[in-house]
């Protein structure tokens, strides 16, 4: 038994009354490295990937906004109408007014709109195409080498009508690796 002191037994005798209890809750953290994690920092709960996406496209928005407003800003408000030009009004098809200027703008719009689009189209396309050929060669090679570890493995596992390994493909085989090992060194 362990030694005690008088002057001990009494300080001991004044905690068992529940205070005690406190104190090793207050030594248990420490002894099993600090205080535990909540459920809150164990679960990712404060990562979700919408809620992210939502906070980049309204800082996004407000950024957009912010150049406009300068922009703005940066122009003259007030433009005397003898600076326009006025623009000759044709009819089209739909009965509206829509002035040459516009017309030939859209026209040309559009056409820059078509020429975009069939050099992006190009552009996936021949990604498309060179992610296939990378694909297609690399399978190739995995035939390749799957053919050649099938033909070694069945010379490795070949045997004697007795039943004993064929040496002469195992000695022919490391014979080969030492080799090669000689080359690259």
């Amino acid at each position: 038994m362990k030694n005690r002191n008088p002057k001990d037994a009494v300080i001991n005798r004044e905690k068992s009354d529940g205070s005690k209890s406190v104190y090793n809750k207050k030594k248990n953290p420490r002894r099993f490295g600090g205080q535990g994690r909540s459920l809150e920092n164990s679960t990712n709960s404060y990562y979700n990937p919408a809620i992210i996406k939502k906070k980049r496209e309204f800082y996004d928005n407000a950024k957009h906004v912010k150049k406009y407003k300068k922009l703005v800003k940066q122009q003259p408000t007030d433009v005397p109408s003898a600076i326009i030009p006025l623009e000759e009004e044709n009819e089209t098809e739909d009965g509206s007014k829509m002035s040459k200027n516009n017309k030939k703008r859209k026209d040309r719009e559009s056409r820059n709109l078509i020429e975009i689009y069939e050099k992006k189209h190009e552009e996936i396309e021949k990604a498309r195409m060179e992610k296939e050929a990378k694909f297609q060669a690399r399978k190739e090679e995995r035939e390749k080498s799957e053919a050649r570890r099938k033909a070694i493995r069945e010379k490795m596992m070949k045997k004697t009508h007795k039943g004993q390994p064929v040496m002469k493909y195992r000695i022919q085989h490391l014979l080969e690796t030492i080799q090669g090992s000689m080359n690259k060194s």
